[in-house]
């Protein structure tokens, strides 16, 4: 069984959430709940008009027993061709170059340095895989809400933006994962950075840069560019 960070790191993509109107929130201030509200509001005015996504990516794993951290950077794809449904490409370009694409029902990952090709079958964990993408682009509040309770973090500026960061914690945490922090856009609802915590006091914090929003992606950018001649390899198996 693949572990839930190792699935996480498989998937190397962290995608953000739009959060929950319908949240039970433990009796914030007048103008604190102000404040939820309206990053909540930009929030669901963004996610059913998203359909694609293209950005700069960096992405730090901390590992806590050791104290170090490991870095990527590179570019990620979306697309949302319909609702419920989120088609992904990650591009590592540094340290490591490789390749990440994820569907509905796999995952695939892409060595050029070793000409192997990974797939993996996710479908069997589709609920699990869910609870990430939950913190992805184009979810409703509602969805969200299913999941997460939430708390207000507060004003931050992240990479020159003004952003509202909240705090989620999962209801029932399948991925093993302990909490998320989100840094919504005050301008554009969407999220730039994200933190996921897990047991230990590992974490992975993403940022994302130069986002080019609904520009008519096109399918071939979320598939996978392998060459010919490459090995393909089924691990599970």
């Amino acid at each position: 069984m693949i572990r839930a960070p190792k699935l996480y790191r498989m998937l190397r993509v962290t995608v953000i959430a739009v959060l929950g109107s319908a949240l039970a929130l433990a009796a914030p201030g007048r103008a604190a709940g102000a404040e939820l509200q309206a990053t909540l509001a930009r929030m669901d005015q963004a996610a059913p008009i998203f359909k694609d996504l293209t950005a700069n990516l960096k992405r730090t794993h901390h590992t806590a027993v050791i104290n170090e951290d490991t870095e990527d950077k590179g570019t990620i794809y979306l697309r949302r061709p319909k609702p419920h449904e989120l088609l992904m490409k990650v591009e590592i370009k540094e340290p490591d170059a490789k390749q990440v694409a994820v569907d509905t029902r796999t995952a695939q990952v892409y060595y050029p340095k070793s000409q192997t090709w990974d797939v993996y079958d996710i479908a069997k964990y589709k609920k699990q895989a869910d609870q990430l993408l939950l913190l992805g682009f184009g979810t409703t509040s509602k969805e969200m809400a299913d999941s997460y309770q939430i708390a207000l973090g507060g004003q931050e500026t992240v990479s020159g933006q003004k952003t509202t960061r909240l705090e989620l914690t999962p209801k029932a945490s399948e991925m093993h994962l302990q909490k998320v922090e989100l840094w919504i856009s005050d301008t554009t609802g969407l999220p730039i950075q994200q933190k996921l915590y897990w047991p230990g006091g590992d974490y992975d914090l993403a940022t994302y840069t130069n986002m080019q929003v609904n520009t008519g992606l096109p399918e071939s950018a979320v598939k996978l560019d392998v060459p010919k001649g490459v090995k393909k390899q089924y691990p599970q198996r």
